[in-house]
Order: structure tokens, then sequence, then C-alpha cells
């Protein structure tokens, strides 16, 4: 009777040492899921924050080369050198161009060469008048500022436009940003079928006994995603980097990159947000699987949304 206590004793030791591990990595899994939620959040709000200063930069630059193109039009009318304004002409279209790498903008650096423009601008009005009055171009002061009342409104009003522009621009980007950080499969497990319907798990698989593959995953919960249809497609890579595929089964080609690329199977699921779960299947058709490490990639959406591997012997 003592032996067989001490048994059921060590059982119950082992279950509850069991379930102390599982509780532990739960709170792993969770402490990971948390950690990489902020840190998309924060990249997020980077890219946006850096979004807007180009594109407050953007619209700057646009209105001063409205503003000296306009000058060297009315220096060359009164016969005066534009050399060096084309030559300045030049440098503020290199800027217009290089500000669209966010990785080297430097909103600082930008608001000096905005000054310097503008201070630049400033002296050609001066000479516009110098060459007026050696010219005898006499106008009226009332002429002079409805011009300079109707160029300030056409200035502002191609400010506002490019401020709505860039404006849908950004928000645009924010949407891609935000759908891309937020389709994501988790929990991907692989198991193989067999010719008789057994399922096997443990992600190692003899290649005889592989009729089917299961690949089964959740759908994150996703505020931003709109709750429709959404084709999910499986891609299984063998160890040479071959896609299984077989297009009488259920194979195909879908978009991603601007390219087409192969799918071994599709799934059509309502996306109803609620972390639901997917099944994908695919049959190898009777062709034995070669041994090694097989990689699948899920996509949906134009996006990469998870990856898993599972070896065959």
């Amino acid at each position: 009777m003592d032996y067989n206590q001490e048994q059921k004793q060590d059982r119950k030791t082992l279950l509850w040492a069991a379930l102390a591990v599982l509780l532990i990595l739960n709170l792993v899994l969770v402490y990971f899921i948390y950690h990489e939620k902020r840190e998309n959040k924060v990249k997020d709000e980077i890219i946006t924050a850096k979004t807007e200063e180009v594109l407050l930069v953007k619209t700057k630059l646009d209105s001063i080369s409205v503003e000296l193109d306009r000058r060297i039009a009315e220096i060359q009318q009164l016969g005066g050198s534009v050399d060096s304004l084309m030559v300045l002409k030049g440098q503020l279209e290199r800027d217009k161009k290089e500000i669209k790498n966010l990785a080297n903008f430097s909103a600082s650096s930008y608001d000096k060469k905005i000054k310097s423009y503008e201070s630049v601008l400033r002296e050609k009005d001066l000479q516009i008048s110098q060459l007026k009055e050696q010219l005898g171009v006499v106008t009226s002061e009332n002429a002079e500022l409805t011009e300079k009342l109707t160029g300030l409104e056409s200035s502002q009003q191609q400010l506002a436009d490019s401020i709505t522009s860039y404006s849908v621009q950004n928000r645009e980007l924010r949407e891609k940003v935000n759908i891309a950080s937020a389709l994501r499969a988790e929990n991907i497990s692989i198991n193989a079928l067999s010719s008789k319907g057994k399922e096997r798990d443990g992600g190692k698989y003899k290649s005889k006994r592989i009729d089917k593959l299961k690949v089964s995953f959740n759908l994150s919960k996703n505020a931003v995603a709109k709750q429709n249809q959404k084709d999910v497609f499986l891609r299984i890579l063998d160890p040479d980097g071959a896609v299984l595929s077989d297009m009488a089964t259920g194979s195909g080609a879908f978009k991603y990159g601007g390219q087409e690329v192969i799918y071994s199977s599709k799934e059509t699921v309502l996306f109803n947000n609620t972390g639901q779960n997917v099944d994908i299947y695919y049959g190898r058709g009777g062709i034995p699987m070669k041994s090694g490490k097989y990689v699948i990639e899920i996509y949906s959406e134009g996006f990469k949304i998870g990856e898993a591997d599972f070896q065959v012997k």
C-alpha cells in the first residue's frame, strides 16, 4: 500500500510540475505578444511623424519652386541674367527628389535650406526692383498691390491643394502600415494525415505515412481589418526551396510584390475578428516527399502573415 501511495504522490507531483511549466510558457508567450505589439505601435508612430514632417517640407519646397519660376520669368522679361537662378533651381529639384528617402531625412537640415532659398528670393525681389527702375518701368502702387495679392492667393491655393493631396497620401500610408502589422497567423501547427485518415502531430513525420498535410492557425484579432472574405494562400517549400504544387488539386498563382507567385493550396475565410481558427489542407497526390526540412508560408491580402517548418524523415 505504501508503494502505491508513493507512486500516486509522484504522479501528482509530476502533474503539478507540468502545469507550472505550461503556466510559465503561457506567461512568456503573453509577454512576447505584448512586447511585439508595443514595438509595432512605436514604429507606426515614428513612420507617421516622419511622413508628416516630409510632407510639410515638400509643400514648402513646392511653393518656393513656384516663386522661383516666377522670378526667373520676370528677370528674363526685364533682360537680366538668370544663370545663378537656374543653378539654384537645379539644386532645388535635387532636394525635392532626395526628400523621398525617409531614412536620410533631416528636418533641421531642410529648414536651413528653405531659409537659404527664401533669402535668395528676397535678394531677387530687390534686383527686380532695380531693373525696373533702370528700364523706367513705372507701376502704380495699386497695380503692384493687386499683383502681389493675386500671386499670394494663387500660392495659398496651391499650398492648400498640396496639403490636401499629401494628407490623402499620408492617410493611405498609415492605413497600409496598420494592415501590414495587423494581419497575422498565430499558433501555427502542421500535422500529417495518413491515407486512412489518422492524424499525427509533433513536426517530424515519415514520408510514407504522409498522404495529406494539415496546416492550422489562428487569425489574430484586428479592429482595423475589414470583416469580409479573405483569400489565404499556403506555400510549402521542399528542402531545395521548390514549391509543392498540383494544379489539378487546387494549386495556382497569386500576386505578391508585383509578381506571380505559385501557391500550394488556398482557403477562403470569412474574417470575423474573433481570433478564429483556420485549417488548410494539401494532398501530395501520391508523390513521395523527400527527406529534410520543409518550410510553410502563409499569405493574405498581399502580405506574408506567417511562417513555420516541419521535418520529413
